[in-house]
């Protein structure tokens, strides 16, 4: 009973951390702007079990992807047992599905184990990718300090988990040997069932019990304190993955949506259109320049990153060692959304008073943006549909539009098209031919 009553106290106050956390993503999320997204259902529907569901974008590269896939599919069966965990919990049973499901719940957990260990695999080997073989795409200048350490961090707790099931299934594999009620026989497991007696077949029973209760709470407080701390930590992607492939734009890579204004003026440029009587006043900023002027879709983005630096490591600019890192940008915008979300939260002021005197601009330099060749290398590598290169645009829009700034190599063309209605500086019209 008090072993009930002390589960459901910790299970509470951690949904309700988590919640909070939680909480606070989707008002960061929803400090970007309106963008309606629809249509095409069956496509998105494709997105989401293709590319969410069935990793289909990370076997591009095999060896990570088979890894991943191992922790991956692992993570989703394992819910099985953590269904019966909070039952047993809630209820003060013990393996509560075992005997409605006999043979099948053996299958079952046999399964998990096995995952478990392929799991635990995958888990060693991304520790040494990061930490020992010194993969190139984790070696980055924005994974140092809290992301390196987040990364390892879950890596940890995978392994709790592993170390809690097999202790859990150990033990209670031995106790069930030793006839006592409470231990119902779940028949032979494909790993516990060996394990178990080679680990603890010479220890007491009390201490036995010990230690299955030790594994037990183990691997729920593992879970817990993951549930909790997932908000904070990049993997937050394991559930915005699936509506990030959902609202994935459908458009052909690189095509950029016109802007109204300036298509307008452009059109009265050319002798298109006539201007509007008292047209004028003050100018609209073009493009994005700060959390607020990105839409939802954007700053949704940068929080189902992986971080994984497929993007990085795809990017033309970045291999010939310019300073562009399409992950830098992500990460950049979502630690901005933390920035102005804790503020707001603090503050309790609206999105149009809140105003720190910092942008985007603060984080992302105009060296980086004017690195990217719009090559698209970036979005076709990314294994959750995440689209760097609009960001990038965005803000190069605003920087040139609003701002009148950008590279000085860049301004004669500017001119150029302005004056003359063509890219290349010319002492004639650009239809000066049709006289």
């Amino acid at each position: 009973m008090i072993s009930s009553v002390l589960f459901v106290i910790v299970a509470l106050a951690a949904f309700g951390l988590a919640w909070k956390g939680f909480s606070r993503v989707w008002q960061n999320i929803r400090l970007g702007k309106a963008e309606p997204i629809g249509g095409h259902t069956a496509e998105r529907w494709r997105n989401v079990v293709m590319v969410a569901l069935g990793q289909q974008k990370m076997f591009k590269n095999w060896i990570p992807a088979v890894l991943h896939l191992f922790i991956y599919v692992a993570f989703i069966i394992t819910q099985v047992e953590l269904l019966e965990i909070f039952v047993d919990g809630i209820f003060g049973t013990h393996r509560f599905f075992a005997p409605a499901l006999g043979g099948f719940y053996t299958f079952v957990i046999s399964f998990i184990e096995i995952l478990s260990v392929l799991a635990f695999v995958a888990t060693i080997a991304f520790l040494m990718r990061r930490n020992v073989l010194n993969v190139q795409r984790f070696q980055k200048p924005e994974l140092k300090g809290f992301p390196a350490r987040d990364a390892n961090t879950i890596l940890f707790l995978e392994i709790l988990l592993i170390v809690g099931i097999f202790s859990m299934n150990g033990a209670d594999k031995v106790l069930q040997t030793r006839g006592l009620e409470h231990f119902y026989p779940t028949g032979a497991f494909a790993v516990s069932t060996w394990l178990g007696p080679a680990l603890f077949g010479n220890v007491d029973t009390g201490m036995l019990m010990g230690i299955e209760r030790f594994g037990w709470w183990l691997h729920i407080l593992t879970v817990f304190g993951f549930l909790v701390y997932l908000p904070y930590s990049k993997h937050l992607h394991i559930i915005l993955a699936f509506p990030n492939t959902w609202y994935a734009k459908l458009s052909a890579k690189g095509k950029m949506d016109n802007m109204p204004d300036v298509q307008k003026e452009v059109r009265i440029m050319m002798g298109l259109e006539q201007p509007e009587p008292g047209a004028g006043g003050e100018l609209p900023e073009f493009g994005a320049n700060d959390v607020f002027s990105l839409s939802w879709k954007n700053v949704l983005d940068s929080y189902s990153c992986t971080e994984c630096g497929r993007c990085t490591a795809a990017c033309p600019a970045n291999i010939t060692g310019k300073k562009l890192s399409p992950r830098k940008v992500m990460m950049d915008v979502r630690d901005r959304a933390e920035e102005v979300g804790a503020a707001l939260a603090v503050s309790k002021a609206s999105k149009a008073e809140y105003n720190d005197g910092k942008s985007l601009f603060d984080r992302i330099t105009p060296e980086e943006l004017h690195a990217c060749t719009t090559c698209n290398a970036c979005v076709e590598a990314c294994p959750v549909l995440i689209n760097p290169l609009d960001i990038i645009l965005q803000m190069r829009r605003y920087e040139i539009l609003t701002l009148s700034a950008g590279p000085g190599e860049w301004l004669p063309m500017f001119n150029a098209i302005e004056n003359t209605g063509a890219a290349w500086a010319m002492s004639a019209e650009r239809d000066a031919w049709n006289d």
